[in-house]
């Protein structure tokens, strides 16, 4: 089994270079562990506090439980992964059933903080890509999933997410094993990757 970490900040193309690779790998050896189903269930909070929540902050994540699942599928047994909504900022009660497969890939903002999660990761990516570009997808995609309004987004990011970025995300990258710039577009380095993968499982386990 390879683990496979890729961080980066907010609106960095994280999820367009982890579905790039999956498409450059057979399917049925891919599972995928995203670190927003791992944010702390906050529930118990009265709604106008839930709007409060630090979702940049590495405190905000169960990595107890993240980890655990890992070590649990590279032990070849299935986890039960929470589903989490960022309209409601709570867990819902069903889960997903995720089996090991021969790629595990983590992905997430803040993966490479987390010693005890890195020393899991068998390769470590950091997906790069200038502020601009990043605050462009993020207003996109606050306002277009998450429901926030535009002054909202930009409110969220002056308080949260700029400087939790500059405090622990931009930082991890110093982790990383492999920095792809330009994001989700660079499919030079997108391919470089893919290939990675295959050469070291065709070395290990095929």
């Amino acid at each position: 089994m390879l683990i496979i970490g890729i961080a980066g900040g907010s609106g960095s193309g994280k999820s367009t270079v982890v579905n790039s690779i999956t498409a450059l790998l057979p399917e049925s050896i891919v599972t995928i562990l995203p670190q927003d189903a791992y944010y702390k269930d906050s529930s118990h909070l009265p709604p106008e506090e839930r709007k409060k929540i630090n979702f940049d902050d590495p405190s905000s994540i169960e990595f107890n439980l993240l980890i655990r699942h890992l070590d649990r599928l590279r032990q070849g047994q299935t986890v039960q992964m929470p589903v989490y909504s960022y309209l409601t900022c709570t867990r819902a009660r069903e889960t997903i059933t995720v089996v090991p497969r021969r790629v595990i890939i983590v992905e997430g903002i803040l993966i490479l903080t987390n010693p005890r999660l890195r020393k899991r990761l068998d390769i470590k990516v950091y997906v790069d890509a200038d502020a601009d570009d990043r605050m462009m997808r993020i207003i996109r995609r606050d306002i277009q999933e998450r429901g926030r309004s535009y002054l909202d987004v930009l409110q969220h990011y002056e308080n949260y997410v700029k400087p939790m970025h500059l405090q622990f995300i931009e930082p991890s990258k110093r982790y990383a094993d492999i920095i792809v710039p330009q994001g989700g577009k660079n499919q030079v380095a997108i391919d470089v990757l893919a290939s990675s993968i295959r050469m070291k499982l065709s070395i290990s386990q095929l």
